[in-house]
């Protein structure tokens, strides 16, 4: 099964069997040029036309586990493991030598785009430590579930800094995902070009407010979920308070309606399609990217309690466009705002 998830999701919630799939990547040790330079230019046309300068001072950043990651440059040749790092890096201009699971990437997160040929090397809870040292990079960057984390002490086996990161904290979903990202850049030299990014993000956010402000939109409420079939059945996962994309919608206008119980990092609940009656008439914005493990949208719409739904029945219930990853990094973030202020106004 190749549902996206977060090792630390795991962790957090319960019932991480059906909530978290892990996603599945090569487990061989593919060639590499260790001599290859970070194509730049190949990630984006943002990257290609970027004018920001990289520091070459050395570096020494606390990363989010309270460890101290020292470097006599900054990092060139980063490997990364888990996607919305993968974004950063992206974002900021810097082609990683080896990427966890780059199928599952370019299916759930399009924000981005790997340079074709980048080196996978096996699946994000489960790095092949083999591949990672055929890549020879100069900073691995991982996302950890806590100090005792036992891969990150097995990364750190292989002789290489490891900068251990948290992605998510549902006490403030945003700047979290700013910080991870200012970290990042840090520790590539790389704060110019994330200054830049950062301030058109606020630019997006503020210019699209707006335009939902305009919009006069008969009812500010919604939720959005994902969701899963896992043997014929449907399970929603609604994102509450201190979800990131609820964090989002709430900056444009909207009004998160969930108050189910959520867990405390990624403010993600779950129910069945039953529990979704509980939010009246909201507004319904869900997932649509293909899952090759089942589904789920096309199972919600053989179901008569979806179907008789207030926002089913009114039309408000809306699809985000496919691939946008909603655990994101700034990029991820801003297709989200645009998603949000397409279906919202058009309708």
């Amino acid at each position: 099964m190749n549902r996206p998830s977060r090792r630390a999701l795991a962790a957090l919630t319960a019932g991480a069997a059906a909530v978290t799939l892990a996603a599945c990547g090569t487990t061989a040790v593919p060639e590499t040029d260790a001599a290859a330079p970070s194509d730049a230019a190949a990630i984006s046309d943002s990257c290609a036309e970027d004018s920001t300068t990289t520091s070459t001072a050395p570096v020494s950043v606390t990363d989010d586990l309270g460890r101290t990651v020292t470097l006599d440059k900054p990092a060139e040749r980063v490997a990364v493991l888990e996607w919305q790092q993968v974004e950063d890096t992206l974002t900021l201009c810097i082609a990683p030598v080896a990427v966890a699971d780059v199928e599952g990437f370019t299916t759930w997160d399009t924000a981005e785009t790997l340079p074709e040929g980048t080196v996978d090397v096996g699946t994000r809870g489960e790095p092949n430590l083999d591949a990672l040292a055929a890549a020879d990079p100069d900073l691995i960057i991982v996302e950890a579930t806590g100090k005792d984390d036992p891969v990150v002490a097995q990364l750190e086996s292989l002789d290489v800094p490891v900068l251990a990161t948290v992605g998510a904290d549902a006490s403030d979903p945003i700047g979290t995902m700013k910080g991870l990202f200012t970290l990042i850049a840090e520790a590539t030299g790389r704060t110019e070009r994330a200054d830049a990014v950062l301030s058109e993000f606020d630019e997006h956010v503020a210019a699209a407010t707006q335009e939902v402000a305009d919009a006069g939109l008969s009812t500010t409420d919604f939720v959005y979920f994902d969701g899963w079939v896992d043997g014929g059945n449907v399970t929603i996962r609604p994102f509450g308070e201190g979800a990131l994309f609820t964090a989002l919608g709430e900056e444009l206008g909207l009004t998160n309606v969930w108050t189910g119980e959520t867990d405390p990092a990624y403010g993600l609940g779950q129910t069945d399609i039953e529990g979704l009656t509980a939010v009246g008439d909201a507004n319904l914005i869900y997932t649509s990217t293909d899952d090759p493990a089942g589904n789920y949208v096309d199972e919600l719409e053989k179901n008569d309690l979806w179907t008789n739904l207030p926002a089913v029945q009114d039309g408000r219930a809306f699809a985000f466009p496919a691939g946008i990853w909603t655990f994101g990094g700034p990029r991820s973030s801003e297709q989200a705002i645009d998603a949000y202020v397409e279906i919202l106004t058009a309708s």
